[in-house]
């Protein structure tokens, strides 16, 4: 019995010895997807203006209070595309 167990004891690193080191570059899209989901804590620092004013958010909300909002301009989504194929197949007439 101590045999056997001696035995597997010292067979036991043998088998770690046999196992693929881990990559070295193991973790990092996990870093690099965490750096860039960081906000700054600090942009004025770095020069970052805000891209709203003050003033037309002001005049927005009074808009909506007193119920005369600006209708959205239309987007046009299928500008000169068209789908499918002509001809496709049959007879040819």
């Amino acid at each position: 019995m101590k045999v056997g167990a001696l035995a597997l004891a010292l067979s036991l690193p043998l088998c770690l010895g046999a196992c693929t080191p881990m990559d070295a570059g193991f973790g990092d899209s996990v870093r690099t997807n965490l750096a860039a989901q960081t906000i700054d804590p600090d942009p004025a620092a770095n020069g970052a203006e805000p891209a709203y004013s003050g003033q037309k958010g002001a005049a927005a909300v009074e808009r909506y209070r007193t119920d005369r909002v600006k209708p959205p301009k239309g987007i046009r989504t299928t500008d000169g595309i068209s789908g499918g194929a002509s001809n496709s197949g049959g007879s040819g007439r």
